[in-house]
């Protein structure tokens, strides 16, 4: 089931203290960009947020599931209202992947 462009709109507006957000969709779903670094998605209507280190030593209680089947686990925000919660996760989350960015696949 394809997400709502409302929720993604609505979840990257909850997310705007964290810094420049921007939403792509993706496959019928969304890609979630802080600053240009790829931080999350948006499944199914739901919000999934890489599980950094320094994430999980913040958030150990959050829930963690794969956004589609045969994906990693992410962190599952089940509460996106709870804005200074997911801004403090998705900051804490991108000073961590864009430290140590992923090295590119071969072509």
């Amino acid at each position: 089931m394809a997400s709502h462009p409302d929720f993604a709109t609505y979840a990257a507006d909850q997310l705007r203290e964290a810094g420049c957000i921007r939403s792509r969709k993706m496959f019928g779903e969304y890609g979630l960009f802080c600053n240009g670094v790829f931080f999350g998605v948006i499944c199914d209507d739901q919000l999934f947020v890489k599980i950094t280190p320094q994430g999980e030593a913040a958030f150990p209680g959050l829930a963690k599931a794969p956004p589609y089947e045969g994906a990693r686990d992410y962190f599952l925000v089940e509460d996106v209202d709870d804005r200074e919660t997911m801004t403090e996760l998705v900051r804490i989350t991108c000073e961590a992947l864009a430290a140590h960015p992923q090295k590119k696949g071969r072509k």
